[in-house]
């Protein structure tokens, strides 16, 4: 199985139930043993060993609301972030296509975070070399692990807020034939797999839960390929809202504003071409430093939440769930939860798109940043946080006039990387997305077929 050179279909992500059972046991074998062995590829899913949506339905002690908070976990994916499956499938539809050759290519893998991981390991895994291009201010820990999957890092000056400067130094770097991008911001594979993939599972993972549907996902845009989750979830949920998160420091989105701010993954400073327009009905602002400070409450808060009435055995479960921008899509559910006024019955889905072990020198930071962290403060971060948050700085996105802005922001952005004006014309239109999105079962055949032939 080591020498396969092809992994999983989009369905079977979707459902690993699929998978040919010896290949589906030896994966789930090598998971936690064996990182990188290539049949890890096969545990590229949202599912455990149960076919079950790895998730969590927040206290409402901790939330505060009525309504039920299912967050879907990344951190049980290889890599530990779910970003591993857009770098997967651009990988694997270049390689369908013939435009990626193992052997001859490198790949670019420009990022924040958590997509150059996810490259530097598919890259691994499949026997490519890989080039990280990301912002020189993000966590050692997410730089310590891309070159332990044996990537090379570019750096770029800035932080989170400063992407496009990747954007920029990938475009260079195309130049040179033998590089290929997988350019989460803008290729379709990344709305595919989050389509297909997270949005069935999200859809999936609210069966048994209130009233077994989706009355609101909210998600930060970053590339915005989660954001195209709630594309499927409406098919299945007409009246579900979507909601794009963003930085208070850097909401582009809102207002066109670019400033800098601490949410890493996340307010890029651009509307990526990938977001679906039409889809969002909400932009809400969320503050980066309550981000911050609701992970030091989640991770070193277990007395304040036990005391205000969540589980211990919960409590000591999140510890680990979360990273920030977990923190900040939960903090936009609770949110919209109460702007929308959902009672008990109703289901709000988020993600966490990683978990805590890369954040460390983050809360490292923060101690450094706040004279004090002690437990009074935690009691006050809690009740502030996620309790008391209100529903200011959220926008109905709804009418014509504010898509328009989005979409003039998109041009903006994107006619510079050379793309043509009738293109993002055309992404106007549902139409576009439905052909994009349909994709998916032709890609399907391709790799079942090619793994055929090399059996």
């Amino acid at each position: 199985m080591n020498n396969i050179p092809f992994g999983p279909t989009y369905d079977e992500m979707l459902h690993p139930s699929t998978v040919d059972k010896k290949i589906r046991e030896e994966a789930l074998a090598a998971k936690d043993v064996d990182e990188l062995n290539k049949i890890n590829l096969f545990n590229i899913t949202w599912k455990n060993e149960e076919n079950e949506v790895n998730k969590i339905v927040l206290p409402k002690a901790l939330t505060g609301v009525d309504a039920n908070i299912v967050v879907m976990l990344g951190k049980y994916f290889p890599s530990g972030s779910h970003k591993v499956g857009p770098a997967y499938s651009t990988l694997i539809e270049g390689c369908v296509d013939g435009d990626i050759v193992p052997g001859e290519h490198t790949i670019l893998g420009p990022s924040t975070g958590n997509f150059g991981i996810g490259v530097a390991y598919i890259c691994n895994l499949m026997d490519l070399d890989s080039i990280v291009i990301m912002p020189d201010n993000m966590s050692k820990e997410r730089y310590d692990r891309i070159q332990r999957y044996g990537a090379k890092l570019d750096l770029t000056p800035g932080t989170e807020s400063d992407v496009i400067l990747t954007l920029e130094r990938t475009f260079e770097l195309k130049k040179n034939p033998k590089n290929r991008s997988l350019a989460q911001f803008e290729l379709l594979p990344n709305y595919r797999f989050h389509r297909h993939v997270t949005g069935n599972s999200a859809i999936e993972a609210v069966k048994g839960i209130g009233n077994g549907r989706i009355a609101c996902f909210t998600s930060a845009p970053g590339s915005a390929g989660t954001l195209a989750a709630g594309d499927q979830i409406k098919k299945a949920f007409p009246e579900a809202k979507i909601a794009a998160l963003e930085p208070y420091e850097c909401s582009t989105l809102m207002n066109g504003g670019r400033g800098q701010h601490r949410i890493e993954g996340i307010g890029d400073k651009m509307i990526t071409l990938i977001h679906n327009v039409i889809n969002t009905d909400f932009v809400v602002l969320i503050k980066d430093d309550d981000s911050v400070r609701g992970l030091k409450v989640i991770k070193d808060g277990i007395s304040t939440l036990v005391k205000n009435g969540v589980d211990e055995e919960v409590a000591i479960q999140m510890t680990e769930m979360f990273g920030v921008s977990g923190i900040c899509n939960i903090i936009g559910a609770i949110k919209m939860a109460k702007h929308l006024k959902l009672g008990p019955g109703d289901n709000v889905v988020t993600i966490a798109t990683d978990g805590f072990d890369r954040y460390d020198s983050v809360l490292k930071d923060l101690e450094r940043r706040y004279l004090e962290t002690e437990d009074f403060v935690l009691d006050r971060w809690f009740n502030d946080i996620f309790r008391k948050i209100g529903t200011e700085d959220i926008v109905d996105y709804r009418s014509d006039s504010q898509k328009e802005k989005l979409y003039k922001r998109k041009e903006s952005d994107w006619l510079k990387f050379g793309y043509k004006q009738e293109y993002l014309d055309a992404m106007r239109h549902a139409e576009f997305w439905e052909l994009e999105y349909d994709k998916v079962f032709s890609y399907d055949a391709a790799i079942k077929k090619l793994r055929g032939e090399h059996k």
